[in-house]
């Protein structure tokens, strides 16, 4: 990042203070951002951008006030934003009956410069794209191959009034695959999604991309032939990649305080658990935690958007509701400590109170035994689109395929299949918990008004639990 960018921010905070702020803090940014497209052998589009710019949050009299501008050149770009909004907080906190308050956090000098083994090229990641279009494209039942890929290269300052200057510089890469069937009448697509913070490591030695790409065209092509399931309430168990969807949608959007509080329910929804803090919400064996420091995942991080110092924070004990996902300010209302879960997706949002990698934590049992022990149920594999309800109560996910399992042995492949339940009933009926703890990469979670969409880490091990199954 250029140094005259963080030296106007630092002005920034000084400037803010002369107009009798209680507090103030900056965010300076500069992103690079490259990407492509390859469907059927053919690139589609290709895009790059770039962008920097200052995000400017105050606290006066109560209530806080926001100002963002691209590629200041100087104080003086950013001195009438400030001004204004200083004004418009003081302006509203005449009618505001609850006034934001924050605790006190000690200042933090530090740069973070997180790993790149193999850094990324549109040039080298095409070249992957290519082959993971070949490999789709091999069975003679795939009517459609896509592949997206791309790699963001970001430069985060953080300064504030209270001496903070923070400065976190990383890549993420990410890969979307998918590949589309079509016979008799029937389509079918699976896709995956791969990668995390990281340079081209994430799609190759770490995760090898073009076994993905096997992956999704010999399930996808094997769909075509797959029977619906019947309707029934049954013994489910999930994949990793499933539970990672359930817990980003039914634990980890509840666990934020905001929501709790009730102030996302106009656009964002609320917590089904509000009020059941040192509760039980679940079976004994259910164990629900959220952590920034979770290496390699796109929920990485050392400090988040208020200067928060990252730590694992764990939201479920044995099945008791212990803690939400904290700002500075929803810390101060529950009396807690803040937890690190601040962030915006970019430079020209205030930051709001979301995941990191939130995740059920594993337990000891193997895979092949959980299903071993089931006499008539169903495993669940891999997500992909939910309906939930405002509180997170009621919900149903559908997985990209599923088989049926008989007397502890894996039979019928089964297509177009949903899984549905309440959140209190499903949570009490888990009865096993893996060793096959993943970490699964989620690249579009959105929320807010404006809403940002954020990227981060959701995972688990393979659960068992009662759930109804159905067939669309």
């Amino acid at each position: 990042m250029e140094n005259n960018l963080e030296d106007i921010a630092e002005k920034a905070v000084e400037y803010a203070l002369t107009l009798g702020c209680q507090y103030c803090d900056v965010r300076a940014e500069n992103s690079k951002k490259q990407g492509f497209l390859i469907e059927n052998s053919e690139v589609e589009y290709s895009s790059t951008k770039n962008e920097q710019g200052l995000g400017i949050r105050v606290l006066n009299e109560g209530t806080w006030g926001f100002f963002s501008i691209s590629n200041p050149l100087s104080l003086d770009d950013v001195k009438q934003g400030i001004k204004d909004a200083v004004k418009t907080a003081q302006n509203y906190s005449s009618n505001k009956k609850h006034k934001s308050k924050i605790g006190n956090n000690n200042p933090v000098n530090q740069k973070i410069d997180f790993p790149v083994k193999i850094i990324p090229t549109m040039d080298k990641l095409i070249e992957i794209g290519y082959d993971c279009d070949k490999i789709i494209l091999q069975d003679k039942r795939i009517i459609k191959s896509h592949v997206s890929m791309g790699y963001n290269i970001v430069s985060k300052f953080f300064t504030n009034s209270e001496g903070s200057k923070i400065s976190q510089n990383f890549t993420d890469v990410i890969a979307n695959l998918a590949a589309t069937a079509y016979e008799n009448g029937i389509t079918q697509t699976v896709n995956i999604v791969e990668g995390g913070r990281g340079g081209i490591e994430k799609l190759s030695s770490e995760r090898e991309i073009t076994e993905t790409s096997k992956f999704i065209s010999n399930k996808a092509s094997q769909l075509i032939d797959a029977k619906p399931a019947n309707n029934e309430k049954a013994t489910v168990i999930m994949n990793p990649d499933f539970v990672a969807l359930l817990t980003h949608e039914i634990l980890g959007h509840p666990s934020e305080a905001d929501r709790v509080l009730g102030k996302e329910m106009a656009w964002a929804g609320g917590a089904w658990w509000s009020g059941k803090l040192n509760k039980k919400i679940g079976s004994d064996i259910l164990n629900v935690f959220d952590d920034p420091t979770m290496e390699g995942t796109l929920g990485w991080y050392q400090y988040d958007d208020e200067g928060n110092k990252a730590s694992r924070t764990n939201l479920v004990e044995d099945g008791i509701l212990t803690n939400h996902m904290q700002s500075r300010e929803t810390a101060e209302i529950f009396h807690t400590k803040p937890n690190a879960n601040m962030r915006a997706t970019s430079y020209r949002y205030m930051p709001l109170i979301r995941m990191a990698c939130t995740c059920i934590d594993k337990g000891d049992w193997k895979p092949e035994e959980m299903i071993s022990d089931v006499k008539h149920g169903y495993l669940i594999s891999n997500m992909k689109i939910p309906s939930i309800d405002m509180k997170r109560y009621n919900w149903s996910i559908s997985c990209q395929f599923a088989q049926k399992i008989e007397n502890g042995q894996i039979t019928d492949l089964l297509r177009d299949v949903i899984v549905l339940g309440t959140a209190p009933d499903f949570f009490r009926s888990i009865d096993a918990c893996g060793n096959d703890f993943t970490v699964r990469p989620i690249t579009n979670c959105g929320k807010g008004d404006p809403m940002q969409s954020m990227v981060m880490g959701n995972g688990g091990p393979s659960i068992r639990a009662s759930a109804t199954v159905r067939s669309v």
